[in-house]
C-alpha cells in the first residue's frame, strides 16, 4: 500500500478527479481526501494592494490531495494527477509517493489493502 499526496492548484481540482475516476476503480481501490493549504516554493503570489501599496503574499493557496491506495495502482495514479495537475507554469505542484505501513477501516475492523 502506499500513500500519495499531491500539493495542486485548487483551480486544478476537477481535472485531477476526473483523471483519476479514469483510471482508478472507487469501489475498491483508492480513498482521497482533499485539504487547502497555503505553502512556497518558485510559484510567487499574486500582488495585491494593500492601503496604497504593492503587497505580494508570501504563501500561496494549494490544494492537497491525498491517496491511499493499493501498490498495483500508484503508477496509474501518479501519472493521473500529472496530466489532469499540469498546466506547464510554475507553481503546478508536486506528487510525493511514501509507503503505508497499514490502514484499518473503523467501521469493520478490517486491515491491509482490504480496508483501504
Amino acid at each position: 500500500m502506499k500513500l500519495i499526496q499531491a500539493i495542486i492548484r485548487p483551480e486544478r481540482l476537477e481535472a485531477v478527479q476526473r483523471e483519476l475516476r479514469s483510471v482508478l476503480d472507487e469501489q475498491e481501490h483508492y480513498r482521497m481526501t482533499v485539504q487547502t493549504c497555503e505553502g512556497h516554493g518558485r510559484q510567487e503570489g499574486r500582488v495585491e494592494i494593500v492601503r496604497g501599496r504593492e503587497s505580494r503574499p508570501r504563501l500561496v493557496e494549494k490544494l492537497q490531495v491525498t491517496i491511499a491506495l493499493n501498490d498495483a495502482y500508484v503508477e496509474p495514479a501518479v501519472q493521473a494527477i500529472l496530466r489532469g495537475a499540469r498546466t506547464g507554469q510554475v507553481g503546478d505542484g508536486k506528487i510525493f509517493v511514501t509507503p503505508l505501513e497499514d490502514c484499518i477501516r473503523i467501521r469493520t475492523g478490517e486491515r491491509g489493502g482490504k480496508a483501504v
